[in-house]
């Protein structure tokens, strides 16, 4: 495990520090929670980019396959 320092206004360290005697937690791991969910989000707009660049040119095949499903669930087809 690595230690970090960093440096904040201490008006935003008080408010992270109530907050996280409000959540029953220390605030390194209230900040090590906010990492998670920020790499967690990163991770899914990495993956959402790369769905897209393979779906890049390929409008045509995509409507289509959405007309197929649209008219099995309605029964047609």
């Amino acid at each position: 495990m690595s230690a970090l320092t960093i440096r904040m206004p201490e008006e935003k360290y008080l408010r992270l520090k109530a907050l996280s005697r409000r959540r029953r937690t220390s605030v390194n791991r209230l900040i090590d929670e906010m990492a998670t969910l920020m790499l967690a989000e990163a991770d899914a707009e990495t993956h959402f980019h790369l769905r897209a660049q393979r779906g890049h040119g390929q409008q045509e095949r995509g409507l289509a396959l959405l007309a197929k499903a649209k008219r099995r669930r309605s029964g047609v087809g």
